[in-house]
């Protein structure tokens, strides 16, 4: 099994003292998001074929990278940069940072450990079209030769999340929009075109209605990857969490509502108090990620 650490939290960044302890446990327990029992989840021994890490901040995680690697297990880092303003990010790290962090773990682990993520591609009155391609050249030049792959997608506000979106632009004073699916497909192609210009190939997450040239369609969890960066093929199966998802399967030991970062635009944030309420009740001894979820 693949270990996806994780799409719902940022691991890496806040809970890396966690996963510590639970990688030396060799297990962890994990609430069930629909309900129902929890299940406990190996994360060491000849069951776990690999680790994939979403983050926006892998520093706190480096002597977990380091574990793995001299464990001889494979693991990929998704790590998502986009330079918005801080309207709409409050709480992550510098841009300057998090690309030398990105440079730093390809210098040390392969630039296949290493996913660039340009994610979402949000529509607003300070990133429009034009601040897409300006800023997404400047990133992509910067970070040339140190990925082979950027992954995109157009955001998507969820009804659960549309609240956080409207009560930040109404208290920061910008606008935002979905624009109609021509306008996305014209600006994730020419994304697309200058990633291809500093050798990198676009992807796009789960949505193969905007598919266009130069643009394939994403697995972020990517057994070939993982199996690459191993040096030997294992079993998996495709096992997409959405329509359009192409991921292998794979188990995610995050939750839900426990991501400090404060991006106006997150499908894992419904409540943002409740984020930072989950990180301070957190215990980094526990077999949870968040005790509180269990029983």
């Amino acid at each position: 099994m693949i270990i996806s650490a994780s799409y719902r939290t940022d691991i890496p960044a806040f809970y890396s003292d966690w996963l510590r302890a639970r990688l030396d446990a060799g297990y962890a327990v994990v609430p069930n998001p629909h309900g129902g029992k929890p299940s406990r989840v190996a994360l060491t021994g000849k069951d776990v074929d690999g680790f994939v890490f979403w983050t926006r901040n892998a520093r706190p995680a480096r002597d977990i990278f380091g574990w793995l690697a001299r464990n001889g297990v494979p693991f990929v880092v998704q790590y998502t940069v986009t330079g918005y303003p801080t309207a709409l990010e409050t709480s992550v790290p510098p841009v300057t940072t998090a690309l030398d962090d990105i440079r730093a773990l390809a210098d040390r682990f392969g630039p296949r450990a290493v996913v660039w993520r340009y994610d979402p591609v949000f529509w607003s009155s300070l990133t429009p079209a034009d601040f897409h391609r300006e800023n997404f050249a400047a990133l992509a030049a910067t970070l040339r030769g140190s990925v082979d792959e950027v992954t995109l997608s157009a955001a998507h506000i969820y009804r659960k999340t549309r609240r956080n979106t409207d009560d930040s632009a109404e208290r920061a004073g910008f606008t935002w929009w979905d624009p109609a699916e021509d306008e996305k497909i014209a600006l994730l192609g020419d994304l697309a075109a200058l990633a291809a210009d500093v050798g990198m190939t676009a992807t796009l997450c789960s949505q193969p209605a905007l598919l266009t040239d130069g643009l394939k369609p994403a697995r972020c969890i990517d057994a070939e990857r993982l199996a690459d960066i191993a040096g030997q093929p294992f079993k998996s199966r495709q096992k997409g969490n959405r329509p359009g998802c192409l991921c292998a399967e794979s188990r995610d030991i995050g939750g839900y509502d426990s991501c400090p970062h404060g991006c106006v635009y997150c499908y894992a944030v419904g409540n943002r108090q409740r984020a930072k309420d989950a990180l301070k009740r957190h215990d980094p001894a526990g077999e949870t990620l968040l005790p509180a979820q269990v029983g």
